[in-house]
């Protein structure tokens, strides 16, 4: 038989999806509690118009932060360690986190979007500083990190659904063919070597942050095609390969291989070494609440300077200071903020209807919409010849199934389980995709979601207390082909007059909790460096 997915990945994937969104759906029977929430687009939508009341409050302050998602939190954890205090942090939302937020209700907490963290690569050093700051990482082994137990993920840690019954691990095996398994061996092989090929330099050709890869040619060239067209040049045909390459995509991209870069789906394989831990790479750190955990330990050094429920709608600038308009929803206050400089830790969508002459740049940038639905069940899950693991994927579903929010519960034992279950929506049309989202009833998408489950779980109806279906309209940056080298996501980049600096995943090209990170750090380095 083929290595398991395990053996070559060591953990690395989440959840995802490869399948077009269900076209229609019949209004669901049951009564159970529905409740449909998201990112609060309306307000959102309101920079458009900037339909806002007059200012009437100027405040000064040296700093500002625009968006409290993981690259402002990062941004501002990085002010506070060099000391510098004379900031404020403006969050849109009630709440910090952005993609990394989540829910709770009387059984568990629950993520509203990324839900792990893979152990990161022994050359991060950044990152294993964090964790071991936050006593995630609790000491050392031969220079290698020694992660807290109970913050790894719990086995059983992953299963299929495939060929009408359950399997451990996430590549297909059930009566595949030999000559598909050799596929799959090839391709694991090929994926090796690129992720520890380096060019002349010294640069592996992938590496995170995505900033440290190497731009040699050969390298540039993967990402003028698809993901799929580089698997049909390298005579991948088997259906159960393009399968779990194009879920793998999905996880980190909200496309599959026919939309998404080669460089972006082989730096889903080959972005992480690895080489942090000699006996914990089957595992990754997670929590029931997801990464919103890491969101709320960054959180925490910049909580007296954060204003939430404030949105910015203008950013202008002079030869001496920056002016930020924004507008405070809880007192229905517009203020504006006189700054040195300014962090903008916000999607490029939003940045075009902040700062003059950003329309052009944003074009380049593609947003996958997603559903991330929680859903509380007294049921076991256990049913088929393998038990209910914290990843759970079901071959040829709709969505890309669930994860089990309890998983990392010490005992194990709940009778009522909350599962999150997830759907991006891949599709090349990212905005009708939106309209979909945003204009189907929550009895549509609460029928589509059962639907699905239904296919490995027949019976789930009956079990099902309440379902949470939390909309993200641009749930992450997906980078389509020609994108990650593009002279927009590049200019994008680029600080504006030694005054304003950008930080935000979609500048890297893959929205990963490492990339957040890295962005934040390096905005608020480049803004103190250029004072």
């Amino acid at each position: 038989m083929i290595k398991s997915r395990r053996d070559f990945l060591r953990k690395i994937i989440g959840i995802t999806v490869i399948f077009p969104i269900i076209q229609s759906c019949v209004q669901s029977t049951k009564k159970m509690l529905v409740l449909l929430t998201g990112t609060n687009h309306i307000l959102g939508h309101r920079i458009w118009s900037k339909n806002f009341p007059k200012i009437s409050e100027t405040i000064e302050v040296k700093y500002l932060i625009i968006g409290g998602g993981i690259s402002g939190l990062s941004a501002a954890r990085r002010l506070v360690n060099k000391d510098i205090k004379d900031f404020k942090l403006l969050e849109l939302e009630s709440h910090v986190g952005g993609n990394s937020s989540n829910g709770e209700n009387k059984y568990s907490k629950y993520p509203r979007g990324a839900h792990y963290l893979p152990l990161p690569n022994i050359e991060d050093k950044e990152l294993i500083n964090f964790l071991v700051e936050q006593k995630i990482i609790v000491g050392f082994d031969n220079g290698k990190p020694i992660f807290d137990e109970f913050q790894l993920s719990f086995p059983p840690q992953e299963r299929l659904y495939y060929n009408g019954d359950w399997q451990e691990d996430l590549v297909p095996k059930k009566g595949i063919s030999n000559e598909v398994q050799n596929e799959f061996i090839r391709f694991f092989g090929l994926m090796n070597d690129y992720r520890t090929k380096k060019d002349s330099l010294g640069k592996y050709y992938f590496d995170i942050p995505i900033i440290q890869s190497s731009s040699v040619e050969e390298v540039k060239l993967l990402d003028l095609v698809t993901m799929k067209e580089w698997l049909l040049e390298h005579n991948f045909h088997s259906e159960q390969l393009h399968w779990y390459v194009n879920y793998s995509c999905c996880d980190d991209f909200g496309i599959g291989i026919d939309l998404v870069s080669a460089w972006a789906g082989i730096h889903y394989f080959a972005g992480r070494k690895q080489n942090s831990a000699n006996n914990k790479m089957d595992n990754v750190l997670t929590w029931p609440e997801g990464n919103a955990h890491l969101a709320h330990l960054l959180a925490s050094f910049s909580s007296k300077n954060t204003i939430k429920n404030n949105i910015v709608y203008d950013v202008k600038w002079n030869d001496d200071k920056v002016e930020i308009s924004s507008f405070n929803s809880t007192s229905n206050q517009s203020i504006r903020y006189v700054v040195d400089k300014v962090i903008v830790a916000t999607p490029q969508f939003i940045n075009q209807y902040l700062i003059e002459g950003r329309k052009e740049l944003t074009k380049a940038f593609n947003y996958a919409p997603w559903i991330v639905s929680a859903i509380t069940i007294s049921e076991s899950l256990d049913n088929g010849s393998f038990p209910l693991a914290w990843d759970n994927v079901i071959y040829g579903g709709v969505g890309v199934g669930y994860v089990y929010n309890q998983n990392q519960n010490i005992n194990q034992q709940n009778d009522i389980k909350v599962i999150s279950y997830y759907l991006p929506f891949s599709n090349k049309d990212f905005k009708s995709g939106r309209r979909k989202l945003y204009s189907k009833s929550e009895s549509y998408w609460t029928k589509c979601i059962i639907e699905d489950i239904s296919l490995a779980h027949p019976n789930i109806e009956e079990f099902i207390l309440s379902i949470e279906i939390f909309r993200l309209g641009h749930g992450m940056i997906s980078p389509v082909k020609g994108f990650i080298f593009s002279k927009e996501k590049l200019a994008a980049a680029k600080p504006i007059d030694n005054k304003i600096f950008f930080a935000h995943s979609d500048l890297s090209g893959i929205s990963i909790f490492e990339e957040a990170f890295h962005q934040g750090i390096r905005a608020a380095d480049q803004m103190i460096n250029f004072d």
